[in-house]
């Protein structure tokens, strides 16, 4: 590859990165060339670490660098060879002999001499045997040739149902465990070896796809966001776990920053009287000002949060994060509805573990529930009939769902009084903003009674978490 070529596709990479939601500036794609001038383009792994190094800022970010480094720097080119082209050589533990990607029939001998092969490896978690399987898996049994216009020839999924490693589980637990390991131990790490073995074929099916279509169509149309940028209603049970593995690293930094920026606020407002006093000897020049004492204000928090269907997942993190952030606001009171209201702060007790809270959260679930259908006026009105105290002139009432009330009576009336009596009422919605007021959707009515704000990810969730605290 040319210079000419090199610089172009460097500044496409970063393009990606940048809609991708990774924040990349100016002065870090200038780190990022001095970082790769100094190095030799032989090994490919020093060139991604490279990037990495100046372009990522967070763990939550790698898995998006990483596919989009893949794309735009791939391993392979077409069935093998080199990535890099003929003016370097490519990475010597990436070398991949042609003739294990080479085209073969797909027929039953031919998948069951595959899978064998595949068992092996993932007995012996041969990482760099698994890769080339990974390729030669897409090439032989994921080709969809003849397709119609705009269409991929490539797919991972039919490969993955071909081959269906996820069948091969038991033998990998069988070898695992002749190794000394627990059975618990066991299932985990073959759990593990199966997930990244599917994550490499997925990649080399986007790779291809690259190849035929363009780096830049994969990025935008067949990648996932980061995991902090997906939004909570097409999240997968994997991002899930990674979403709350995130939740307490984001509270420490959003605490971090809400210390600073309220140390920085700490004067008051101007006292004139003592300020003109003051300045009386010196005929106002130079003019020092004095300010009356700040009163301490620290928000009571009160969260009412729909928990039925997709809309859970997002009522969960955010009350994970409220509660994470706990010594920030003065008191704060949760609650739970479907249809019913169930008060659940009493789950979110100092130092209780993530997966504990998460667990009791969705057992309490049902108990938000005598009808089975959302209705948010039913709700409303039990909340105010059974806790009339939630709510008063010092309180923040933040409503969180999706608004979505099956056609019921929405008792507007009733969400009036509530934020007429709070200090503070806001709506956190996770649909997207393009889909409110369709069908069941009564976002017109609720929000023009209150602030509704579309928050469908942790960086929305934790910019208003923070304006919220201050």
């Amino acid at each position: 590859m040319n210079r000419s070529g090199l610089v172009d596709r460097h500044i496409a990479f970063l393009e990606a990165l940048r809609g991708a939601g990774l924040p990349v500036s100016l002065a870090e794609d200038l780190d990022a060339v001095a970082a790769l001038t100094a190095l030799d383009w032989v090994e490919r792994s020093h060139v991604k670490e490279a990037y990495a190094a100046t372009l990522v800022k967070r763990q939550a970010q790698r898995p998006t660098f990483e596919a989009l480094f893949d794309l735009y720097f791939p391993r392979l080119v077409g069935g093998g060879g080199s990535s890099l082209g003929p003016d370097a050589a490519a990475d010597p533990a990436d070398e991949t002999d042609p003739a294990d990607v080479s085209p073969v029939r797909d027929n039953a001998a031919a998948l069951e001499a595959f899978r064998e092969e595949l068992a092996a490896a993932l007995e012996t978690g041969d990482d760099r045997r698994l890769q080339a399987l990974a390729a030669e898996m897409v090439g032989r049994f994921g080709a969809m040739p003849g397709r119609g216009p705009g269409l991929s020839s490539w797919s991972a999924y039919t490969a993955m149902q071909r081959v269906a490693p996820s069948e091969l589980v038991d033998r990998i637990v069988a070898a695992l465990l002749g190794q000394g390991l627990t059975r618990e131990e066991a299932e985990r790490g073959a759990g593990r070896r199966i997930g990244a073995f599917t994550q490499q074929v997925e990649a080399d099916a986007r790779r291809r796809i690259a190849e035929e279509k363009g780096a830049a169509h994969v990025a935008n149309v067949a990648l996932r966001p980061s995991i902090d940028r997906l939004d909570f209603t097409a999240a997968r049970r994997a991002d899930l776990e990674e979403m709350r593995r995130e939740i307490y690293p984001l509270a420490r930094r959003l605490a971090t920053r809400l210390t600073k920026e309220q140390h920085a606020r700490r004067r008051g407002p101007l006292d004139f009287r003592r300020t003109v006093r003051a300045s009386m000897s010196t005929g106002g020049v130079p003019l020092t000002t004095h300010h009356r004492p700040k009163r301490p204000h620290r928000t009571e928090l009160v969260v009412l949060c729909d928990v039925s269907g997709s809309v859970a997942n997002f009522a969960q993190f955010t009350l994970l994060l409220v509660f994470a952030l706990r010594d920030q606001f003065q008191k704060v009171r949760a609650f739970t509805f479907i249809d019913h209201v169930h008060e659940v702060t009493h789950h979110f007790t100092p130092g209780a573990d993530v997966v504990d809270v998460m667990a009791d959260l969705a057992a309490s679930t049902a108990h938000a529930a005598l009808w089975g259908r959302t209705n948010y006026g039913r709700a409303l009105t039990k909340f105010v009939e059974e806790h009339p105290d939630a709510v008063g002139p010092k309180t923040s009432l933040l409503i969180l769902g999706d608004a979505r009330s099956n056609y019921a009576d929405l008792h507007e009336d009733v969400l009036a009084d509530l934020a007429g009596t709070a200090r503070h009422t806001w709506w956190l919605n996770p649909e997207h903003r393009r889909h409110w007021g369709t069908g069941d959707s009564a976002t017109a009515t609720y929000g023009d009674l209150v602030d509704m704000v579309e928050c469908r990810n942790l960086t929305q969730l934790a910019e208003f978490v923070h304006d919220l605290a201050l």
